[in-house]
């Protein structure tokens, strides 16, 4: 399978066949990193979830596991109470961990889970409303590195911004920029009780000033307000397309909202849930029958006696549009904390239509505490006072802002330390990982300023002598759990794992090179050995990096 280390499947597979020999064909044994140092390279419990079965004492079992494991990347075993199998690794393990990221290259790691089927992330899906918080800016991170994720263990990936342009929030966000423009203007301003406050409400007003003079100081307001809606919104929005362009965040597809309203697909979604006794009439409303269905605390209302269909039923449409008419087998959204107990209601909607509630996943964004001096700066979005994306790129860049972003589960909350972000030191873990890959740039192009070939150093020229070092151990140890970390974080959604994996990277790389001579080293086969260690190492920091949407410098 493109993308796996030979190296592991030869030592699971060499474990396998062992255990096939009492007979217990596919027990799934595979070998595992100790949790302890000194407890072998790797380890495997299979000799104790055999027990029962071949009813005999788990010592017993491991002794006979071990004397039939039979294979060359293995230097020896021992066995440990209450029935560990502890192996400890040969040099040709690690060559061959190096030589499979060698051959590989940006395609080591990329298991292949998704198999091609069509997954969609949907993410970020601010309001246009106004600029991009760092709120925003965490769900886009998180939203863009998970779709990366996918994409390289296989998925067929659609990232999608669902554009809420109609509704209450855009009414406001009219009337609003319409009461700025009047007061700019001199004019009784009549400003809604609940409408945005920012300055940039200003800035609109200012623009339409520029753009259309006092044109809109005859015409009664109700008339003009159709042109302040649809000139804010659409203003906002194209900012905000530009904050996540630089943000290194990209859609396939932005889907408005009004769409499901025009071509009727909010009316039709609620028929097929009133057909299939999912929705009734009552008072005038349809209620969907949230109680029965997931044990809410009460039925929620689809359409309003009025007639206007509420936000709930918009998004039953949206994703019966996702999971029907486009047919993606999973969908994940990538939602504010905020919105935890709507979860179970769009997955009991989801069940109405006849399509499995487990094929939903929402990760939830927890909110941002930024930093500086130690001190938390205070933000109040109704006040229309808050930190906005744009702010935090311009001062702390794209890189360190990606990077923090990503390093705690997104449920959590996040504190940004915006000055450890512009640190250039090893303090600040993005500066540290770069300087890794940046480091080794710096050892290649030296070899090429002292006559030497990188594109013509053999692969396969990786003595097994050099791992007789620790160091040089630790670091091909280390890039042989890369695939199993996609695996880990492609499963769980969870780009944390990949910052937490090339945090200790680089940590291990910054070990070896310290103690390590390379280019100086007198003996011509083990300096071109640590090369090719060296070049894996930069190959899986810039994959991991890439993964993680932050660029892998050549220089510092």
């Amino acid at each position: 399978m493109t993308g796996e280390n030979t190296a592991v499947t030869k030592l699971n597979t060499a474990l396998q066949e062992a255990v096939n020999t009492l007979g217990a064909e596919n027990s799934g044994a595979l070998f595992e990193r100790p949790k302890h140092e000194g407890h072998g390279d790797r380890a495997a419990n299979i000799a104790m979830k055999l027990a029962k079965s071949l009813k005999d004492n788990p010592m017993n079992i491991a002794q006979k596991i071990s004397d039939a494991l039979h294979s060359d990347v293995i230097a020896k075993t021992e066995i440990a109470r209450p029935g560990f199998l502890n192996v400890f690794l040969s040099g040709k393990f690690y060559a061959d961990v190096v030589s499979d990221i060698l051959k590989q290259g940006e395609n080591y790691g990329g298991v292949n889970l998704g198999n091609n089927r069509k997954i969609q992330v949907e993410f970020v899906s601010a309001n246009p409303t106004g600029p991009l918080h760092i709120g925003h800016g965490r769900g886009a991170a998180v939203g863009d590195c998970v779709a990366r994720i996918l994409k390289f263990t296989g998925w067929n990936v659609q990232r999608e911004y669902y554009v809420n342009d109609s509704g209450l929030q855009i009414e406001t966000l009219g009337k609003s920029t319409q009461a700025r423009y009047f007061e700019v203007l001199g004019q009784e301003a009549n400003f809604p009780e609940n409408g945005y406050r920012g300055a940039y409400i200003y800035d609109l007003a200012r623009e339409i000033i520029a753009i259309e003079g006092e044109k809109f100081l005859g015409v009664p307001r109700e008339d003009s307000l159709e042109y302040f809606k649809h000139y804010a919104a659409e203003k906002i929005m194209n900012g905000i397309k530009s904050d996540l362009e630089n943000f290194r965040v990209k859609f396939d597809n932005f889907f408005p909202e009004g769409y499901l309203h025009k071509n009727g697909l909010v009316k039709s979604a609620m028929n097929e849930l009133k057909s299939n006794g999912y929705a009734y009439e009552q008072d005038g409303a349809l209620w969907f029958r949230t109680e029965d269905t997931i044990g809410d605390d009460k039925d929620r209302v689809l359409v309003r006696a009025n007639g206007i269909p509420t936000y709930f039923a918009s998004d039953i449409a949206y994703h019966r549009d996702k999971f029907i008419t486009r047919n993606f087998e999973r969908v994940i959204d990538v939602w504010g904390a905020d919105h935890h107990g709507y979860i179970a209601r769009v997955k009991a909607a989801i069940k109405a239509m006849g399509r499995n509630p487990d094929d939903f996943t929402v990760l939830l964004i927890q909110l941002v505490n930024l930093l500086r001096g130690g001190e938390i700066v205070t933000m109040s979005t109704r006040a229309g006072e808050f930190i906005t994306l744009r702010d935090v790129l311009d001062e702390a860049g794209v890189d360190a802002t990606r990077f923090f972003f990503l390093m705690r589960r997104s449920d959590s909350q996040l504190d940004f330390d915006l000055d450890l972000a512009k640190k250039q030191g090893s303090e600040n873990p993005v500066y540290y990982v770069q300087y890794a890959h940046a480091r080794i740039s710096g050892v290649l192009r030296e070899f090429a300023n002292r006559g030497g070939n990188v594109d013509a150093l053999d692969g396969e020229d990786i003595p097994e002598k050099i791992f007789d070092d620790k160091n040089a151990r630790d670091l091909a140890d280390a890039l042989s759990f890369y695939p199993e970390n996609i695996v880990q974080a492609s499963n769980e959604l969870a780009p944390q794992v990949l910052t937490g994996y090339v945090l200790n990277l680089a940590g291990v790389f910054h070990a070896f090179y310290n103690t390590s001579r390379i280019l100086d080293e007198p003996d011509e086969k083990i300096s071109r050995g640590r090369i090719n260690l060296v070049r894996a190492a930069k190959i899986v920091i810039a994959s991991c990096l890439e993964l993680l949407g932050v660029n892998a410098p050549e220089r510092m």
